[in-house]
């Protein structure tokens, strides 16, 4: 399984804030990070099947006001795959990622996690891999998919994962523009032809489709809803309103669980919302991270708090 989908060289020529990537042997894996600006350390966790490139828009702006850390996940895009798939499940990505944040000596007091990226940010903090004052989550897949569906798809997906040659089939029959700008758009979100091109030079990549499949395979949340109530830091829920990809109901039933937590919605955005307006996310980070800038008295950190988006 060791291995890694594409290759620096080749297809790393243009991508997005080259100049701040670096390579990183961490936990027993080669990392793909990039790290930009200065202040407090926030981490961003990408969702299964997306990469670092999906901050593209979003890195520069909250640049201004932390020192950003992204990372391309076990398997994704250039960080080299982990050995046996163990390393796909929720526990052992964030052990993973835990090592890794050992080795760049940080210790985010902000973790920002996108769909998958977002449970990820949450186990981490349970199993004491991070410590953050405020966890921000993104059209978060917190929660198990409820009966006989949740099943099926735990079952396709380990059956996808487990056939060799079906990733090579899905990374083909994907790649090609149509299918990956539909593929898009069944996500309830629109991107412009630039945001669809990386997708599709991600999909097109065999390891990397792989990755991703491993990763639903492994993808256990029933433990995470158990231990939820546990969590720390301060929650805030952002959900875009036109998700088709995990329903807005699941941050909506983490309320529930945990009734200190914050939710915003972002009106007409879907679940690449990050991607689809990235300004609106970073007015909600630096929202939600304003107890933070209070509590260091910094005078670098300008809080946006947003009033709204139309």
């Amino acid at each position: 399984m060791a291995g890694t989908g594409l290759v620096w060289e080749r297809d790393g020529r243009d991508w997005p804030h080259r100049d701040a990537s670096r390579f990183v042997d961490a936990g027993g894996l080669r990392w793909h990070v990039q790290l930009v600006g200065r202040g407090p350390s926030l981490l961003l966790i990408h969702g299964t099947g997306a990469s670092t490139h999906s901050w593209r828009g979003l890195m520069p702006l909250l640049a201004r006001h932390f020192e950003v850390v992204a990372v391309d996940l076990p398997g994704h895009a250039f960080t080299q795959a982990p050995p046996t798939t163990e390393g796909f499940s929720l526990p052992g990505i964030a052990s993973a990622l835990g090592a890794l944040l050992k080795a760049l000596q940080r210790s985010p007091q902000v973790v920002v996690g996108h769909s998958a990226g977002a449970a990820i940010g949450v186990r981490m903090c349970l199993d004491g891999h991070a410590s953050p004052d405020v966890l921000v989550g993104l059209n978060g897949a917190w929660l198990p998919f409820g009966g006989a569906a949740g099943t099926w798809f735990s079952a396709a997906a380990r059956l996808l994962a487990a056939t060799p040659i079906l990733p090579r089939l899905f990374a083909w029959g994907a790649s090609e523009p149509q299918r990956v700008r539909r593929l898009i758009e069944q996500t309830g979100s629109r991107l412009d032809d630039e945001g669809l091109a990386f997708y599709a030079r991600l999909v097109r990549e065999p390891a990397h489709a792989a990755a991703a499949l491993q990763m639903m395979a492994r993808w256990d949340l029933a433990a995470l809803q158990r231990d939820v109530r546990r969590l720390r830091p301060a929650l805030t829920l952002v959900v875009g309103s036109r998700d088709l990809a995990v329903s807005p109901a699941q941050s909506q039933r983490m309320t529930a669980l945990l009734p200190a937590a914050e939710l915003v919605t972002l009106p007409g955005l879907g679940h690449l919302a990050h991607e689809e307006r990235p300004e609106w996310l970073a007015d909600t980070i630096h929202a939600a991270a304003g107890r933070l800038a209070r509590d260091v008295g910094s005078d670098d950190i300008s809080i946006v708090t947003s009033t709204g988006h139309s």
